[in-house]
């Protein structure tokens, strides 16, 4: 009687199939489950700004450095180069010839005018 070998060829990856695919359907559903827990805690995370935040309110009656500052969206210490370049941004935005209001430009103009230290005693024109 001979001894009972199996053959390497056709038995051994006859086995081999159901569990690579047992294994890739399992590491699926595992990826799966982890990609819902981060898409539902992306979700549930509280919101974020995503750009700077504006200058919310009124203005006040006489401008302040600070309010300048807010409206022209720069810091106080600023130099005068970027207050330049950061009141052409803000008035291209609201230049009342591409839409936008009268009282918005001069207090833009006000505001750079107080940055750059030429402020007027009368206030807005406005």
């Amino acid at each position: 009687m001979s001894a009972y070998t199996p053959s390497n060829s056709k038995e051994s990856s006859d086995m081999a199939a159901p569990l690579v695919a047992g294994l890739c359907v399992a590491v699926t559903a595992l990826a799966g489950r982890y990609g819902i827990q981060a898409w539902q805690a992306f979700k549930a995370r509280p919101p974020t700004a995503r750009m700077r935040k504006f200058y919310e309110g009124g203005f006040q009656q006489t401008m302040t450095r600070r309010e300048a500052a807010l409206i022209l969206g720069v810091r106080e210490s600023t130099a005068l180069e970027k207050v330049k370049e950061a009141h052409r941004r803000v008035m291209i935005a609201n230049h009342p010839d591409a839409g936008g209001s009268h009282y918005m430009a001069s207090k833009i103009n006000e505001a750079k005018d107080m940055m750059l230290g030429k402020t007027k005693n009368s206030g807005s024109a406005f």
